[in-house]
């Protein structure tokens, strides 16, 4: 697949996602964690057909990873679980929003002084980076979810 291309089916991903938790949607344990799955999937890819990488990719890529993990445990704890039809909601907010605005500043900024300081532009997958950050969101998430007793949505059937 294309460079675009990919670019277009993670664009579609991201905004499906945010735009059915703005809304409200069930929580599930499969919608939850599989787009951080599939996007730190593409972005491994990515940095596997990735040639001459160096050491100081590496030494920029995992602590930008780590800060885009908290920067989604951050947005996670934001979110809003309810009890709807006997089981746990969730639903994006204003205040998700804001720091989902912040972390994109602090990771453009970090990615710039990144590249400043060697690493190169191809080591840093924006699927990963996106990946990472659902991730945290994810695992905050779930945790609150699994704590407040009430049950995890069911996954939908495929005919729906």
């Amino acid at each position: 697949m294309n460079g675009w291309m990919l670019a277009a089916v993670v664009a579609v991903v991201v905004v499906a996602v945010v735009a059915k938790r703005l809304r409200g949607e069930p929580l599930n344990a499969r919608d939850l964690l599989a787009p951080p799955v599939v996007l730190i999937a593409i972005g491994v890819v990515s940095l596997y057909k990735a040639e001459n990488l160096t050491a100081t990719d590496f030494a920029w890529l995992v602590p930008g990873a780590l800060l885009g993990v908290g920067f989604g445990a951050l947005r996670g704890s934001s979110i809003v679980l309810f009890h709807r039809d006997g089981v746990l909601w969730q639903r994006y907010t204003g205040r998700t929003f804001a720091l989902a605005a912040l972390s994109l500043v602090v990771m453009a900024g970090y990615g710039l002084l990144a590249v400043r300081m060697g690493m190169h532009e191809y080591a840093r997958p924006t699927h990963l980076n996106i990946g990472v950050s659902f991730l945290g969101e994810a695992l905050v998430v779930g945790c609150r979810g699994l704590m407040s007793g009430v049950p995890f949505a069911p996954e939908r059937s495929r005919g729906r």
